[in-house]
Protein backbone atom coordinates (compact mmCIF):
# COMPACT_ATOMS: atom_id res chain seq x y z
CA UNK A 1 0.00 0.00 0.00
CA UNK A 2 1.75 2.91 -0.88
CA UNK A 3 1.62 6.30 1.60
CA UNK A 4 -0.26 9.46 0.15
CA UNK A 5 1.62 12.33 0.00
CA UNK A 6 1.91 14.39 2.07
CA UNK A 7 0.96 17.23 0.73
CA UNK A 8 -2.35 15.92 -1.00
CA UNK A 9 -2.92 14.34 2.58
CA UNK A 10 -2.25 17.68 4.22
CA UNK A 11 -4.91 19.85 1.58
CA UNK A 12 -7.41 17.22 2.11
CA UNK A 13 -7.26 17.60 5.98
CA UNK A 14 -7.82 21.36 5.61
CA UNK A 15 -10.48 21.43 3.88
CA UNK A 16 -12.62 18.04 5.41
CA UNK A 17 -11.82 20.18 9.33
CA UNK A 18 -12.59 23.84 7.14
CA UNK A 19 -9.44 25.10 8.10
CA UNK A 20 -7.23 27.71 6.80
CA UNK A 21 -3.83 27.63 5.96
CA UNK A 22 -3.01 31.03 7.39
CA UNK A 23 -4.79 30.37 10.60
CA UNK A 24 -2.68 27.14 10.89
CA UNK A 25 0.80 28.41 10.15
CA UNK A 26 -0.19 30.89 12.71
CA UNK A 27 -0.44 28.20 15.23
CA UNK A 28 2.67 26.86 14.09
CA UNK A 29 3.71 30.68 14.27
CA UNK A 30 5.33 30.49 10.76
CA UNK A 31 4.28 33.28 8.68
CA UNK A 32 0.68 33.46 6.74
CA UNK A 33 1.99 31.84 3.59
CA UNK A 34 3.75 28.72 5.41
CA UNK A 35 1.33 25.99 5.06
CA UNK A 36 0.12 27.37 1.60
CA UNK A 37 3.55 27.52 -0.26
CA UNK A 38 4.31 24.03 1.92
CA UNK A 39 1.37 22.92 -0.08
CA UNK A 40 1.07 24.51 -3.54
CA UNK A 41 5.01 25.70 -3.85
CA UNK A 42 6.16 22.66 -2.45
CA UNK A 43 8.87 24.72 -0.17
CA UNK A 44 9.98 24.15 2.11
CA UNK A 45 10.49 20.59 0.49
CA UNK A 46 9.75 18.75 4.31
CA UNK A 47 7.95 19.99 7.35
CA UNK A 48 10.05 20.37 10.16
CA UNK A 49 9.25 17.82 12.33
CA UNK A 50 7.90 20.02 15.63
CA UNK A 51 5.01 21.55 12.71
CA UNK A 52 4.52 18.35 11.53
CA UNK A 53 3.53 16.78 15.21
CA UNK A 54 1.54 19.66 16.14
CA UNK A 55 -0.33 19.31 12.94
CA UNK A 56 -0.98 15.67 13.78
CA UNK A 57 -2.13 16.42 16.98
CA UNK A 58 -4.35 19.00 15.57
CA UNK A 59 -5.84 16.95 13.37
CA UNK A 60 -5.62 13.27 14.82
CA UNK A 61 -3.74 11.92 12.48
CA UNK A 62 -0.57 9.48 12.55
CA UNK A 63 2.30 11.51 11.73
CA UNK A 64 3.54 9.61 9.00
CA UNK A 65 0.48 10.64 7.01
CA UNK A 66 2.05 14.10 7.26
CA UNK A 67 5.41 12.68 5.77
CA UNK A 68 6.89 11.55 9.13
CA UNK A 69 9.01 8.33 9.38
CA UNK A 70 7.10 5.21 10.95
CA UNK A 71 8.91 4.13 13.83
CA UNK A 72 11.84 1.67 13.82
CA UNK A 73 11.30 -2.10 14.54
CA UNK A 74 13.33 -2.79 17.34
CA UNK A 75 14.64 -6.36 16.81
CA UNK A 76 16.10 -9.22 19.07
CA UNK A 77 18.04 -11.87 18.32
CA UNK A 78 16.90 -15.29 19.59
CA UNK A 79 18.04 -19.14 18.81
CA UNK A 80 17.12 -21.10 16.18
CA UNK A 81 17.76 -24.58 17.00
CA UNK A 82 18.60 -27.24 14.10
CA UNK A 83 15.94 -29.65 15.22
CA UNK A 84 12.10 -30.40 14.44
CA UNK A 85 9.80 -31.00 17.07
CA UNK A 86 7.34 -33.68 15.26
CA UNK A 87 3.27 -33.36 14.95
CA UNK A 88 3.42 -36.85 13.13
CA UNK A 89 5.22 -40.05 14.65
CA UNK A 90 8.11 -38.50 16.57
CA UNK A 91 12.13 -37.23 15.66
CA UNK A 92 14.93 -38.83 17.49
CA UNK A 93 16.73 -35.92 19.14
CA UNK A 94 20.32 -36.31 21.86
CA UNK A 95 20.73 -33.04 21.81
CA UNK A 96 19.75 -29.45 20.80
CA UNK A 97 22.23 -28.21 18.12
CA UNK A 98 22.02 -24.62 17.52
CA UNK A 99 21.24 -23.38 13.97
CA UNK A 100 22.29 -20.21 14.81
CA UNK A 101 19.82 -16.86 15.33
CA UNK A 102 17.10 -15.28 14.21
CA UNK A 103 15.94 -11.61 14.31
CA UNK A 104 12.46 -11.25 16.56
CA UNK A 105 10.08 -8.37 17.35
CA UNK A 106 10.94 -6.98 20.47
CA UNK A 107 7.66 -5.35 21.21
CA UNK A 108 6.48 -9.18 20.50
CA UNK A 109 8.21 -11.10 22.74
CA UNK A 110 7.13 -8.55 25.32
CA UNK A 111 3.55 -9.20 24.21
CA UNK A 112 3.93 -12.90 24.79
CA UNK A 113 5.85 -12.39 27.96
CA UNK A 114 8.89 -14.32 27.02
CA UNK A 115 12.69 -13.30 27.54
CA UNK A 116 14.89 -13.32 24.71
CA UNK A 117 17.09 -15.75 26.63
CA UNK A 118 14.34 -18.28 27.34
CA UNK A 119 13.13 -18.31 23.57
CA UNK A 120 14.02 -20.79 20.68
CA UNK A 121 12.77 -21.55 17.39
CA UNK A 122 12.15 -24.91 16.62
CA UNK A 123 10.89 -26.16 13.37
CA UNK A 124 7.49 -28.62 13.00
CA UNK A 125 6.78 -31.75 10.89
CA UNK A 126 3.88 -34.21 10.82
CA UNK A 127 0.01 -33.63 10.91
CA UNK A 128 -0.99 -34.81 14.06
CA UNK A 129 -1.37 -31.27 15.11
CA UNK A 130 -3.62 -30.17 12.38
CA UNK A 131 -4.87 -27.88 12.08
CA UNK A 132 -3.47 -25.52 14.40
CA UNK A 133 0.22 -26.33 13.21
CA UNK A 134 0.89 -27.18 9.88
CA UNK A 135 3.79 -29.25 8.93
CA UNK A 136 6.65 -26.75 8.18
CA UNK A 137 5.31 -23.92 10.98
CA UNK A 138 8.03 -22.36 12.73
CA UNK A 139 7.53 -22.27 16.61
CA UNK A 140 8.58 -20.07 19.06
CA UNK A 141 9.02 -21.91 22.20
CA UNK A 142 9.15 -20.10 25.54
CA UNK A 143 11.29 -22.54 27.41
CA UNK A 144 11.42 -21.32 30.89
CA UNK A 145 7.46 -21.74 30.81
CA UNK A 146 7.14 -25.80 31.53
CA UNK A 147 3.75 -25.31 33.66
CA UNK A 148 1.30 -27.87 32.49
CA UNK A 149 -2.10 -27.27 34.49
CA UNK A 150 -5.17 -28.94 33.92
CA UNK A 151 -6.28 -27.14 31.15
CA UNK A 152 -4.47 -28.31 27.78
CA UNK A 153 -1.71 -26.26 26.28
CA UNK A 154 0.62 -27.09 23.79
CA UNK A 155 4.15 -28.10 24.26
CA UNK A 156 7.27 -29.40 23.05
CA UNK A 157 7.91 -32.62 24.84
CA UNK A 158 10.61 -35.10 24.99
CA UNK A 159 9.07 -38.87 25.04
CA UNK A 160 11.89 -41.34 25.64
CA UNK A 161 14.27 -39.14 23.72
CA UNK A 162 11.48 -38.31 20.80
CA UNK A 163 11.49 -34.61 20.30
CA UNK A 164 7.52 -33.79 19.76
CA UNK A 165 4.84 -30.95 20.23
CA UNK A 166 1.65 -31.53 21.59
CA UNK A 167 -1.31 -30.68 23.50
CA UNK A 168 -0.45 -31.43 27.25
CA UNK A 169 -2.77 -31.62 30.40
CA UNK A 170 -2.32 -32.44 33.98
CA UNK A 171 -5.08 -35.03 36.00
CA UNK A 172 -3.58 -35.00 39.22
CA UNK A 173 -0.34 -37.36 38.89
CA UNK A 174 -1.32 -37.52 35.13
CA UNK A 175 0.13 -36.45 31.88
CA UNK A 176 -2.50 -36.81 29.14
CA UNK A 177 -0.65 -35.87 25.81
CA UNK A 178 -3.34 -35.62 22.99
CA UNK A 179 -3.15 -34.37 19.27
CA UNK A 180 -5.36 -31.78 17.64
CA UNK A 181 -5.67 -34.67 14.62
CA UNK A 182 -8.35 -37.05 15.54
CA UNK A 183 -6.94 -39.50 14.07
CA UNK A 184 -3.96 -39.95 16.08
CA UNK A 185 -3.90 -41.39 19.71
CA UNK A 186 -4.41 -39.86 22.82
CA UNK A 187 -1.48 -41.51 25.85
CA UNK A 188 -1.64 -41.48 29.40
CA UNK A 189 1.53 -40.89 31.47
CA UNK A 190 3.12 -40.46 35.21
CA UNK A 191 4.45 -36.84 35.70
CA UNK A 192 7.99 -37.42 35.13
CA UNK A 193 7.75 -40.16 33.63
CA UNK A 194 9.81 -40.74 30.28
CA UNK A 195 8.61 -36.79 30.02
CA UNK A 196 10.63 -33.57 29.77
CA UNK A 197 9.06 -30.81 29.07
CA UNK A 198 11.14 -28.80 26.96
CA UNK A 199 9.23 -25.51 26.98
CA UNK A 200 4.92 -23.62 25.85
CA UNK A 201 4.55 -22.83 22.00
CA UNK A 202 3.51 -19.25 22.57
CA UNK A 203 3.54 -18.09 18.54
CA UNK A 204 3.94 -19.80 14.95
CA UNK A 205 4.84 -18.69 11.96
CA UNK A 206 3.68 -20.40 8.46
CA UNK A 207 4.56 -19.35 4.67
CA UNK A 208 1.68 -19.37 2.91
CA UNK A 209 2.27 -21.17 -0.33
Amino acid sequence: MMTPDPRTRLAALVAEHGQSYTALSRMLRRNDAYLQQYVKRGSPRVLAESDRRRLAAFFRVDETELGGHPPAVKTTTIRRLDVEASAGPGALVEEDRALGATYFDTRLLAQLGVRAEDAAEIRARGTSMAPLIQDGDLMLVDQRDRRVQDQAAVFVIRLDGVLMVKRVARVGTILHITSDNPDAPTVAYQAGDRIDIVGRVVWLSRALR
